[in-house]
C-alpha cells in the first residue's frame, strides 16, 4: 500500500508540472454555469441576407447604359370585345393611361442575350410565335417565357390569310394555338395574322379557335430604328411590333427608349383583354 501511495503522489506531481509548463494550451474542464439559459423567445443574432443581384449586372456595361428604367404600369382598364362571333381587332388599345405594348413576332432569330435582356428590362412582353420558326429550338422561347414573357399565336407557317377559305384560316390559327399550348403549357388567346393581313373570315376563324383578339400595330422596329405610322412619338395605348431578327438587341433597346422618351411605361397586353 505504501508503494502504491507513493506512486500516485509522484504521478500527480508530474501532471501538475506539465500543466504549469503548458499554460493555456491545456483547457480546463468547463464548469456548469449558474446563469439561466437564454430565453426561448429571445431573438438570435442573424446576419442580413445579401440583396438579390441586379439582373442588369448580367449584361455588358454598354447595354446597361442604354437600358432605361420604368415605373410599374397602372391597373389595366379592360377593352370591349365584339359580341358578334368575331375576335376583337386592335392596332392601339383605347386607353388614356400612359402605357404602350411590346409585341415580338415570328421566332426565326434566337439571340442568346434575349433572356438576359428581358430580365434586365423587367417589362411585360407578348411573343407572337410562328410554329415553324421556333420548331428547331422551342426551348429558347421557354426560357423567355420564364422571364415573364407570354406566348401568343402567329399561325403554323406564316401564310397570308386574307382571302383564303375559312377552313384554311382555321387550320393555321387553331393549329398554331394547339401546338403552342402543348409546347408552353398554356394555349394562347391572342393572335396576330402574318403581316397584319386579315379579313372578316380571319376574325371569325380566330374567334372560333379561342382567340379573344387579334392585333395590328402603330410602330415597327428594324435595325435599331423605330418607325412611326402616326407622328413622331409613341402614344398611349400604342402596340409596337418587333421581330426576332439579327439586330434583335438594338431593336429591343430602341423600343424601350422610344417608350421611355414618350413618358410611357410598358404594360401587359393580356391584362387589357377581358
Amino acid at each position: 500500500m505504501g508503494l502504491s501511495r507513493a506512486y500516485r503522489t509522484a504521478t500527480m506531481a508530474v501532471l501538475l508540472s506539465v500543466t504549469a509548463a503548458c499554460g493555456n494550451r491545456i483547457s480546463p474542464v468547463p464548469q456548469a454555469s449558474s446563469a439561466p439559459p437564454p430565453s426561448a423567445s429571445a431573438s438570435p443574432t442573424v446576419e442580413s441576407a445579401p440583396l438579390a443581384a441586379d439582373p442588369r449586372a448580367a449584361l455588358p456595361a454598354n447595354l446597361r447604359a442604354r437600358m432605361p428604367r420604368f415605373a410599374p404600369p397602372p391597373p389595366a382598364t379592360k377593352v370591349t370585345l365584339p359580341a358578334n362571333g368575331t375576335a376583337g381587332w386592335f392596332s392601339r388599345i383605347p386607353t388614356d393611361q400612359k402605357v404602350a405594348f411590346i409585341t415580338i413576332d415570328d421566332g426565326w432569330e434566337k439571340n442568346p442575350l434575349a433572356a438576359r435582356l428581358f430580365r434586365a428590362a423587367n417589362v411585360p412582353i407578348a411573343l407572337f410565335l410562328e410554329v415553324n420558326a421556333i420548331s428547331d429550338n422551342p426551348g429558347h422561347f421557354r426560357e423567355l417565357q420564364a422571364t415573364g414573357a407570354t406566348i401568343q399565336n402567329h399561325t403554323i407557317s406564316h401564310p397570308v390569310l386574307k382571302g383564303r377559305s375559312y377552313a384554311f384560316q382555321k387550320h393555321e390559327i387553331c393549329g398554331g394555338a394547339d401546338q403552342l399550348g402543348r409546347l408552353y403549357g398554356k394555349r394562347p388567346t391572342l393572335f396576330r395574322p402574318p403581316g397584319g393581313a386579315h379579313d372578316a373570315t380571319t376574325l371569325r376563324a380566330a374567334h372560333d379557335c379561342g382567340m379573344k383578339a387579334a392585333f395590328f400595330w402603330k410602330e415597327t422596329t428594324h435595325k435599331g430604328k423605330v418607325r412611326f405610322q402616326e407622328g413622331t412619338t409613341v402614344r398611349p395605348g400604342d402596340i409596337i411590333l418587333m421581330h426576332f431578327r439579327p439586330r434583335f438587341v438594338d431593336d429591343f433597346l430602341a423600343v424601350l427608349n422610344a417608350i421611355h422618351k414618350a413618358g410611357l411605361t410598358p404594360a401587359r397586353l393580356e391584362d387589357y383583354i377581358p
